[in-house]
């Protein structure tokens, strides 16, 4: 960004004018009458200073339109990009600005956002903008100039949501090395640079290739004084074995987009270390060569400087013995067989999940997180498709475009095993992964399984492949066990401990965007709802409720697996008639309509006597006009920070016209004495699965992923008709604690037919079709003649769960916006839950 004039230039600028008017101030601040509405155009994090309660520091840049300018957010304010509230392209309200200045240094200052009225929607104004770098900077003369860090003591920003990924214009993208000519007469071998270690004498240059990379390593911490604490490893051969390479520092924003798998290297000025044992290493299937790991090559930018040179393709001579790239292609038919080993695969994909994260369990250091995404591929060997858990891979180019319809292929997959029925694939440290647009001269074409693949694809048809793909929604793999089994110090990463219901609260308060948690809570079912999907297109029978002595009322049914052109048939109804519905609203209002409708919170409140269907309902009235939302807006900062959870209007007019109701005989005792009730709103429609289009691409891909760093207006989040995989309805559960003192309302999907890809890699075992088995089991049966029961009859069983102790599992995730998700991944009958030995 570059200076603009001062002059005439900043007439009709609100923003210009509330920074003139800072420059002025006396006391470095600025407290607005009015609030500044402001859009955010970009969100910047990067390691704190002198943290005192966080551990990142964020820069917002914020814009009228006319002109732009770069703040330090108050570290009061940053929970509200955490639950991802304060994000790109959202409308923002300043109420409070102040002008910070570093003593430690001449002439360096910044701005700081001190206060925020509210968060709203993007200003219509910003729909004609094209590029947000050509509207001017505002600068004071004494506020620092930088496209980094405020805080000057940064060299960097790290990316938004995790901290292995390159972000910035630090990191030098990959680019075709020059043409060389080297002199390889007098170089070391790999097997002689042990004996080096222990010598004074340095060692001659090496020519290696690269076989494996690893995901950065990022290991900067408060108080830190290295400019780039990032590490890269690198598995490294030449004709007498195999050593890690290790990148430090500044060389990695230097070289890490040029040092790809299959690089040759010639190595000048490097050092030898002793090799770190205490991680993680590839498993490489070239049994004929000798690996090193007492010692590795350190490349460092300093002491010595290390000199690194690409030699190109077409300069590598056969003569210099190099090993080719090895790798391990499995089928799907042969995954069982590797199990515990690593794999490469390649694969169709046919289904993407949305991108969640999970915190580090690093004891060390700032908090920290880890994001990855669920895939599905096909590879022709097998009908059932790999089930790949990938993490982040350090390639957010890749990681961030993988959809339904492209070629993946993820090297150094490792091959897991639970219960000798659940097999999947997850990520490892040195995984790479490749999207088509990206396979051209990878070493892995000319691999025989990849070529097969290749002829299977040629055989396809897109139209029919098309018609098995879906992306998004609740997704969890493996199942939970058959039986619970409480945990112990020592539990693994795939046990769940037992938290009181009322700890729920905190659980919910501290998480923050796209996390993923799974919690388990016991004590009764003690009410069940039944809601039909989508809202308003009820299935027959929805309002013919009748009351039972159980309340207990058909619902209409679940639908059969239907043919595709069935089910298109009836979607292209569906869309017809929420087209007409919403064709009234504006452009812009309709946007509004639906934050409004879609807004959920949590709240701690006293559950009274006369709700309805044993929750709380907190019922937002939809405002009339523009003005009203924004005086709704208008609250105290802690009001509208508070995660806060209730149902929204249409839930309390659907609880009325519920299509299955069942309450135990105790719940109307108890529920005005529960003094924590956690409610749940509507079904989210991102929890549900929805069918792939290629039209939609650009906007799918926008929701699945994480918010980004920078607002691109071509990639202003659009709306899009939602059609899903294969839900007609849902259920809401009434878990009430033991102690009778609080409860959470929670949903439950259950899986209906096999287009449900949570239906994949789960045998489907049958059962009796009553609400508990499919609760247990997490699956409705198909009967006899071919067809699902109806929720009527499902709920007519309802009764079983009378006075039968549970322990329930429950998959959280703040999908933004203060939209909680808690869904029931599997409920545990009293006769399933293992008590613990007393002692």
């Amino acid at each position: 960004a570059c200076s603009a004039d001062r002059s005439d230039s900043g007439s009709g600028s609100i923003l210009h004018a509330a920074l003139e008017q800072l420059r002025g101030a006396l006391n470095l601040s600025l407290t607005l009458g009015s609030p500044l509405s402001l859009t955010v155009i970009a969100v910047d994090r990067y390691l704190s200073l002198h943290p005192t309660t966080e551990s990142y520091s964020y820069d917002l840049t914020v814009t009228d339109g006319r002109w732009r300018v770069k703040c330090q957010l108050a570290e009061s304010l940053i929970r509200w990009v955490k639950n991802g509230s304060l994000r790109c392209g959202v409308g923002v309200r300043l109420s409070h600005l102040s002008v910070v200045h570093d003593e430690t240094r001449l002439g360096h200052s910044y701005l700081r956002i001190d206060g925020i009225h509210s968060i709203t929607e993007m200003p219509e104004m910003f729909d004609n903008i094209k590029d947000v770098d050509n509207i001017p900077q505002w600068f004071r003369d004494d506020v620092i100039r930088t496209n980094g860090p405020l805080q000057l003591t940064r060299k960097h920003y790290l990316s938004l949501w995790i901290n292995d990924d390159p972000h910035g214009s630090v990191w030098i993208a990959n680019s075709p090395p020059p043409h060389v000519v080297l002199d390889v007469s007098n170089i070391t071998l790999l097997g002689d640079l042990e004996a080096f270690f222990h010598s004074s004498k340095r060692p001659l240059p090496l020519l290696v290739r690269i076989l494996h990379r690893s995901r950065i390593r990022y290991y900067g911490k408060p108080g830190q004084n290295i400019d780039f604490p990032f590490q890269v490893y690198y598995e490294v051969a030449d004709q007498s074995g195999i050593m890690s390479m290790v990148l430090w520092n500044e060389l990695c924003p230097e070289w890490f987009h040029r040092l790809t798998v299959g690089s040759v290297l010639y190595l000048q000025q490097f050092a030898v270390k002793p090799s770190y044992q205490k991680r993680s290493r590839p498993q490489i299937s070239i049994l004929s060569l000798m690996a090193f790991r007492s010692v590795e090559i350190s490349l460092n930018p300093r002491s010595p400087a290390t000199v690194v040179t690409v030699v190109p393709p077409k300069c590598v001579q056969p003569q210099w013995g190099l090993p080719d790239v090895p790798y391990n292609f499995t089928t799907r038919s042969e995954v069982e067989a590797n199990s515990n080993h690593a794999s490469d695969i390649i694969g169709l994909v046919t289904y993407v999940g949305r991108l969640e994260r999970i915190r580090s369990k690093e004891k060390s250091g700032p908090e920290k997180f880890w994001a990855y995404r669920w895939v599905h591929a096909v590879d022709g060997t097998s009908d059932s498709p790999f089930i790949l858990e990938i993490f982040s891979s350090s390639q957010p180019e890749i990681f961030s475009n993988i959809c339904p319809m492209t070629y993946l292929v993820c090297t150094q997959m490792r091959v897991c095993q639970e219960a000798d029925r659940f097999v999947y694939l997850t990520s490892s440290t040195e995984t790479q992964l490749f999207i088509t647009g990206c396979h051209k001269k990878q070493p892995y074409v000319n691999e025989p399984k990849v070529k097969a693949f290749i002829q299977w694809t040629k055989t396809l048809k897109d139209n029919v492949m098309l018609q098995k793909t879906a992306v998004g929604g609740h997704y969890s793999y493996p199942p939970a066990p058959p039986t619970f089994t409480p945990t112990t110090k020592n539990n693994t990463a795939n046990e769940t401990s037992i938290i009181a219901v009322a700890e729920l609260k905190g659980e919910l308060e501290s998480m923050q965007y796209r996390e993923h948690k799974r919690v388990a809570i016991q004590g009764y079912v003690a009410a069940v709802q039944y809601h039909s999907w989508p809202p308003g297109d009820q299935q027959p029978g929805v309002n013919a409720v009748q009351e039972t002595s159980q309340r207990v009322s058909d619902a209409g049914s679940f639908r059969h697996h239907a043919t595709m052109e069935e089910r298109s048939v009836e979607l292209r109804k569906i869309d017809s008639a929420s087209s007409d519905s919403d064709s009234a609203i504006p452009p812009k209002r309709k946007r509004l309509h639906s934050r409004v409708k879609q807004r959920q919170y949590f709240t701690r409140s006293k559950v009274q006597s006369d709700s309805q269907a044993g929750f709380t309902s907190h019922v937002e009235e939809e405002p009339s006009n523009e003005a009203e939302l924004e005086e709704e807006e208008s609250e105290s900062e802690d009001e509208h920070m508070l995660i806060r959870y209730s149902a929204a209007r249409e839930d309390a007019q659907s609880a009325s016209q519920s299509a299955a109701l069942w309450e135990s005989s105790i719940w109307p005792l108890v529920k005005q004495n529960v003094t924590d009730h956690f409610c749940c709103g509507r079904l989210d429609e991102g929890s549900i699965a929805e069918n792939f289009h290629f039209d939609d691409r650009e906007v799918l891909l926008q929701h699945l992923n994480l918010c980004p760093a920078k607002w691109t207006p071509d990639l202003t989040p659009q709306t899009h008709t939602h059609t899903p995989v294969a839900c007609t309805g849902y259920f809401i559960l009434t878990i009430l604690g033991l102690n009778q003192k609080a409860a959470v309302d929670i949903l439950f999907l259950p899986v209906v037919t096999p287009d449900d890809p949570r239906a994949a890699g789960v045998p489907h075992s049958h059962h009796d079709n009553s609400l508990l088995s499919c609760l247990t089991t997490g699956h409705v049966c198909v009967q006899p003649d071919g067809t699902c029961p109806d929720p009527g009859t499902l709920m007519s069983s309802a009764p079983q769960m009378e006075s039968e102790r549970v322990v329930c599992i429950i998959d959280l995730c703040l999908l933004g916006e203060n939209r909680i998700e808690m869904i029931c991944s599997k409920l545990y009958r009293t006769a399933d839950i293992c008590q613990p030995e007393s002692t």
